[in-house]
């Protein structure tokens, strides 16, 4: 079986995740990284290495539709958000290699937290109100962010009115809504390529770096977990994707913040607690039908993430 990560970057655990699932099922696995830059950590752990333009090249699209023909890839992956719409847009250009995205328009609505927040309140969930006037009957704190952004960049806590002052000028096509103080979530999904949920792991996120978690425990709550999977279904969400929410301190309710329509920088977490992911789609892919796996991963799991260094170049 082959498989294509896009923009692979340090994506290395979700790579090694790849690797032990296809060990455990007697898989004979070939994964060919692509990534802009020859020295991107994760390609050492690939078996191939494809260099390709920046996504905005008008050659993007080829190049990888090339190499799936020409060295039958079974199933492309994308990683980051960047990519993520123009791959759906063209997965009919993929013949004979699935394309591991939702549909284009529920990958466009996840790019756009405004839009996003309309999707979780078509399935009941609350979200974080928005402030839609600046005023002084604005209550502070407040969270300011770009429309379109990922990784916490340009994500801002906001105090009082000079900060909000402040920050509107540096933030471009900003996002106010209600600060929520609480208990952080990243819930972890993975349906079939019909859309019917496999896993639905939720993990407290003990502590982050840059958007993404350093320290995490799988925690199985129930309300969550039946709420995301409502979310999945009416949205007839493919593959993989990640849920951001917070659970407030005082009342307890759950406020949704974004989706990422992909696999997570902590989803290999999951993978590693239970709730294998890589695993299930090498089988959805060997044509095996998989049903629903309610708690999969071992609860009360605690995970701490380091980094690591690999040479990608020799010396003289």
């Amino acid at each position: 079986m082959k498989v294509l990560f896009t923009c692979v970057g340090r994506r290395v655990e979700l790579i090694q995740a790849f690797r032990n699932a296809a060990n455990n099922l007697s898989i004979d696995l070939e994964i060919t990284g692509a990534d802009v830059s020859e020295s991107a950590p994760a390609l050492s752990f690939c078996d191939n290495k494809l260099i390709v333009p920046e996504i905005k090249n008008i050659n993007y699209i080829p190049v990888l539709k090339d190499y799936c023909v020409n060295n039958c890839i079974d199933v492309l992956i994308p990683t980051i958000d960047t990519d993520l719409v123009l791959l759906a847009k063209n997965t009919e250009q993929f013949i004979g290699t699935h394309v591991l995205v939702s549909a284009p328009s529920f990958v466009e609505a996840c790019m756009n937290k405004e839009i996003t927040a309309e999707l979780f309140k078509k399935s009941d969930l609350e979200i974080p109100q928005e402030i839609n006037v600046i005023d002084n009957n604005i209550s502070f704190p407040v969270h300011i962010k770009p429309k379109n952004g990922s990784s916490s960049i340009n994500a801002y806590i906001v105090r009082n009115r000079d900060e909000l002052d402040l920050y509107t000028k540096v933030v471009n096509d900003y996002l106010i809504q209600q600060y929520i103080k609480g208990t952080e979530y990243t819930v972890d999904t993975f349906s079939d390529f019909s859309g019917q949920p496999i896993f639905i792991t939720p993990r407290i996120r003990l502590a982050v770096r840059s958007g993404e978690v350093l320290k995490t425990v799988i925690s199985q709550n129930d309300e969550i977990i039946n709420e995301v999977k409502k979310l999945l279904i009416d949205n007839n969400v493919c593959g993989p994707a990640t849920v951001q929410l917070i659970k407030e301190e005082n009342t307890n309710k759950n406020y949704y913040i974004e989706i990422n329509p992909r696999f997570g920088g902590g989803s290999p977490l999951s993978m590693k607690a239970g709730a294998d992911s890589a695993m299930a789609l090498l089988r959805l892919l060997n044509g095996e039908k998989l049903g629903y796996m309610y708690k999969a991963a071992e609860d009360g799991l605690v995970f701490a993430r380091f980094d690591q260094s690999v040479i990608v170049n020799e010396g003289k």
